[in-house]
């Protein structure tokens, strides 16, 4: 016998989006503000906020000279993919990095079996010449390591692991 969510009807509807759950803090005036607004607009608190958060990406520039905001960059930085996110963000916006991704940032790009060409002859890539460097079939070396990766970054393993994929990437080529 198939289990239901209680309270949910079997059946049609629309299925959601997966969805992370985030807490909040709210003082108490916000909330109950925030519990009328939600009603006006026939909302549960939830979507409410979710909505609020998506109003609010189109007026928060990550580019002060540019004035692009985060939901004009959402296509070109949100993936699926842990790596390819980080990636992402490194080429474009390094700044918003937090330091344990500038350390893994910084991990990555001094490997150099993960880019096409090098930058050094260039005298340093722009990001739109980053982000083409980084080859893109080659992310499934990226993906492949990132969690060696991740534990050399956090000091839990020795970079010669990292030096051993590379040896296996030219045996394959």
């Amino acid at each position: 016998m198939e289990k239901r969510a209680r309270g949910r009807p079997s059946g049609g509807g629309s299925k959601l989006n997966r969805t992370e759950t985030v807490t909040i803090r709210l003082d108490p005036k916000l909330r109950y503000l925030t519990e009328l607004a939600a009603r006006k607009q026939r909302r549960t608190v939830s979507s409410f906020i979710e909505w609020a958060i998506e109003q609010a990406l189109s007026s928060v520039e990550l580019d002060d000279k540019t004035h692009t905001t985060v939901a004009q960059v959402a296509g070109r930085l949100w993936d699926t993919d842990e790596a390819d996110r980080l990636a992402k963000l490194g080429i474009y916006y390094p700044d918003l990095l937090t330091y344990d991704e500038q350390v893994l940032w910084k991990l990555i790009q001094e490997y150099a079996f993960l880019w096409r060409g090098d930058d050094s002859e260039q005298g340093g890539w722009t990001a739109q010449e980053r982000d083409e460097a980084l080859d893109y079939p080659q992310l499934r070396e990226l993906r492949e390591n990132w969690e060696t990766l991740k534990k050399v970054a956090s000091g839990e393993a020795d970079s010669s692991e990292l030096s051993m994929a590379r040896r296996l990437l030219r045996m394959a080529e």
